[in-house]
């Protein structure tokens, strides 16, 4: 059988193995030290953000960034729906329901529109929302300007969850830096990665010291342990960080690694008829961390699913786009609020859409095994049809 194409694998650079062997050689193994503090640095500068926190994973960035928005049991937070469902476990972490609000088909990112709807009924009803979480989903902003706009206008702080966008920029700004505050994860799939990882990013270093007291099981100062607030163990190790470390060395390496990829599988797949690759706007320079794009069965004869399969007997691995937080079971009966009404972008994407392998390590030629077995399952489909 063919070697395995996964779909975004980690890629070491060999960086990592420095800072690595210097956590062993001063028996920093622990939780917290010197490569903890200094990649916690090197992020915010590389992203323009005054502080930054380094965490065990982009959930718990999350969890900690609602906590200091004062989200708790009774409050509503809108959140985006096409995205995985750690973007939305934190809300019910803290006893508050979500909202969700659907995409717009230029970013694929939330509709301004549906959240406009969703501001004015939520007024309406005396309930606005304790915060807006705003995902950038497979390596692209969101159109942030109207977003923060409207979130101004009703006085709702936003938490910018960035998990799949970092090194991505909005008219000119680091995506993940426009809120109050701002998430990455450095999960093994995402553009660089620690293993398992998180990081969260603020202007604001007075809230961002209470979420490092938080994370380290809220211990007070005192001789012996004491406790006088709910705690968590959200700290990143020192080897871990490590790893983080060189990898961020060569991220911007990775992000061109990543763009070569999206435009090889453009020159070879643009012209299939019902094929649309996920939009760059105009207003932003996207990662491409994942290569994604719709297949109309219309006019392919093959649907995105069948595509799937293919390609799985090809030992390659494609995924679908994200199914919709409002079509999880977990949130049955959690309000959504459309692009328009009548019209689920986030339902027409997760139908339609694939993610194709995008690994920044990914050959050209395993690349043209991806392509070839596309070709393939359109060939296959539309004689049996």
């Amino acid at each position: 059988m063919n070697k395995r194409i996964y779909l975004s694998p980690p890629h070491m650079s060999g960086e990592e193995q420095h800072y690595i062997a210097e956590a062993f050689a001063t028996n920093w193994i622990a939780p917290l030290g010197p490569n903890v503090e200094e990649f916690e640095r090197e992020l915010a500068e590389y992203v323009g953000a005054k502080g930054a926190l380094a965490l065990s994973s982009g959930t718990a960035a999350i969890h900690l960034g609602l906590r200091l928005l004062g989200v708790g049991p009774g409050d509503t937070v809108f959140c985006s729906s096409l995205t995985f469902v750690a973007s939305a476990n934190p809300i019910l972490y803290q006893g508050a329901t979500p909202v969700f609000i659907d995409s717009e088909p230029e970013t694929w990112n939330m509709s301004p529109g549906a959240l406009e709807r969703a501001l004015r009924d939520a007024e309406a009803e005396g309930a606005l929302p304790k915060a807006v979480v705003i995902v950038n989903l497979y390596g692209q902003s969101a159109d942030m300007e109207p977003l923060l706009a409207l979130c101004e206008k009703y006085g709702i702080p936003v938490l910018e969850d960035a998990a799949e966008s970092l090194g991505a920029t909005y008219k000119g700004k680091k995506s993940g830096t426009f809120g109050a505050f701002g998430v990455y994860s450095f999960n093994g799939n995402k553009i660089i990665s620690t293993s398992g990882g998180g990081m969260l990013v603020s202007d604001d270093t007075e809230a961002l010291e209470k979420a490092r007291f938080w994370s380290t099981q809220a211990r007070d100062a005192a001789r012996h342990y004491q406790h006088s607030e709910l705690g968590y163990n959200y700290r990143m190790s020192n080897i871990l960080a490590g790893v983080g470390r060189g990898q961020l060395r060569v991220l911007d390496e990775r992000i061109q690694a990543r763009r070569a990829v999206f435009d090889r599988y453009v020159n070879a797949l643009a012209d299939v008829p019902g094929f649309a690759f996920m939009p760059e706007a105009e207003s932003g320079f996207a990662t491409r961390w994942l290569t994604a794009l719709t297949v109309d069965p219309a006019q392919t004869g093959v649907s995105a699913a069948e595509i799937v399969d293919v390609l799985a007997e090809e030992n390659i691995e494609a995924r679908p786009v994200w199914k919709p937080l409002h079509l999880q079971p977990l949130f049955t009966g959690c309000k959504y609020y459309p692009h328009a009404e009548g019209h689920s972008v986030s339902d027409e994407l997760f139908h339609n859409g694939i993610c194709l392998p995008s690994g920044s390590s990914l050959t050209e030629e395993e690349q043209e095994r991806v392509i070839q077995g596309i070709k393939r399952a359109l060939k296959l489909y539309i004689e049996t049809k």
